[in-house]
């Protein structure tokens, strides 16, 4: 169908909102609940129906949101909601060694106290989380939620967009933006491709009860085949990320509960005591992969559809709420100019504000994974003297603690806690 026949089908109409959301995730709503609250009317599709997205149950997953994701959430008055639940991450130690023979001589080691703002960031149960953001969006008029649906085609004009449901309902709107994950529907029906490669390595996924206290302390773990994250949960629990060639995990996983353990404890330690199981295990093959753009006519995308990097520094979900922060920005700002909000300009300005962005801590992170999950005995003699060096330099420590709070950059304003 050309533009002709489209600006027919659609110039006519008067738009069920201004913009459509696919993807009922976490950047989904949260973008949705930022545009809201700016004026903006949305529509959310998403694929899952909302009882499974709002389930109570604890299953061992959880996040790591920086100090700047955390100021979008209080700006969006979701942070209120969560807050008692949540586990402030007050110091981040990273090692290199091998399971079972304890950590290297060098470390790194980031305390918050050497920031004025606060703790670094905060581990949040999934759950909590979730939970929260469906129940701000049910409680604003200016969304409407659309669950379960699949959207089966997507076309645009000079004024608008429309996407078909797969039971045949079409809705419109000015620009439709892609929260839809790495496999992004949107991005494909857009024809953006994308760039990457597979890691061949699978991340192991769980949350451990342990016998003594964290003190707030996330540790990174670096072994030959590859990371492993233990995390502070609230109270005597850790979320765990543990990673290992794709062969070796799908071994492990396949495994009973006590076998898995015997796996993990030489790798997790004794330090924090005895560790059992608590929830659900997962498995996630990792990859990069990034979208050759980030926008096309009337459509952006955010989150995982527009990258998705390697899970060495946690940093999945925070690079996603970057994108909304700096999408709704865009966004409203040209709604109060008067500009028409799909425009290919205005959607420019959103690609040049974080492509770089994403693009240069997606190398980072490709570039780390690649110099620590090994074992060549140069390599790891580099690598433990830098990590020694960076420690021994304040300043440049000082650096590395306010990147990973998310305090550096170019930070749109809810990401500085103010309102748009």
């Amino acid at each position: 169908m050309d533009n002709r026949e489209c600006g027919r089908i659609l110039g006519g109409m008067e738009r069920d909102a201004d913009i459509v959301i696919a993807g009922g995730g976490l950047n989904g709503p949260a973008l949705a609940l930022a545009l809201a609250r700016a004026g903006l009317s949305v529509t959310l599709i998403d694929a899952l129906p909302a009882e499974t997205r709002s389930d109570a149950g604890f299953d061992g997953r959880a996040y790591a949101l920086a100090l700047g994701s955390q100021r979008l959430l209080s700006a969006l008055d979701v942070w209120p909601a969560v807050a008692g639940n949540s586990q402030p991450i007050l110091d981040i130690e990273v090692t290199d060694g091998r399971a079972g023979a304890g950590a290297a001589p060098w470390f790194l080691h980031f305390d918050h106290a050497e920031i004025e703002e606060g703790p670094m960031g905060h581990m949040l149960e999934d759950r909590y989380l979730r939970r929260a953001l469906l129940d701000a969006m049910a409680a604003e008029q200016r969304i409407t939620q659309v669950a379960p649906a699949e959207i089966v085609a997507q076309e645009t004009d000079l004024t608008g967009v429309a996407v078909t449901l797969a039971d045949g309902r079409r809705i419109t709107g000015r620009i439709l933006v892609g929260c839809d994950g790495r496999r992004s529907g949107t991005a494909t029906r857009a024809g953006i491709a994308r760039t990457g490669w597979d890691y061949g390595q699978t991340a192991l996924v769980c949350a451990v009860a342990h016998e003594r206290p964290h003190h707030g302390t996330a540790h990174q773990f670096f072994m030959p085949p590859g990371p492993l994250a233990i995390l502070p949960l609230p109270g005597n629990r850790a979320s765990i990320v543990w990673t290992e060639s794709t062969g070796a995990a799908e071994a492990i996983n396949a495994l009973s509960d006590e076998r898995y353990l015997d796996i993990l404890r030489p790798r997790f330690g004794d330090f924090l005591g005895e560790i059992s199981l608590v929830g659900e295990r997962f498995t996630y093959p990792l990859s990069l992969t990034l979208a050759n753009s980030f926008v096309a006519d009337r459509v952006a995308l955010a989150g995982d559809a527009a990258h998705g990097v390697h899970p060495i520094a946690g940093q999945g979900l925070n690079l996603g709420l970057r994108d909304v922060g700096a999408l709704a920005q865009v966004l409203v700002e040209a709604h109060r100019r008067g500009e028409d909000i799909g425009a290919a300009n205005v959607l420019a300005r959103y690609q040049q504000w974080r492509r770089w962005d994403t693009t240069t801590l997606a190398i980072g992170t490709d570039l780390v994974n690649r110099l620590f999950s090994n074992d060549n005995p140069l390599l790891r003699a580099a690598r433990d003297i830098g990590l020694g060096a960076v420690n021994a330099a304040p300043g440049l420590r000082r650096r590395f603690i306010r990147e990973a709070a998310g305090l550096t950059g170019d930070l749109p304003r809810l990401m500085q806690g103010r309102a748009i």
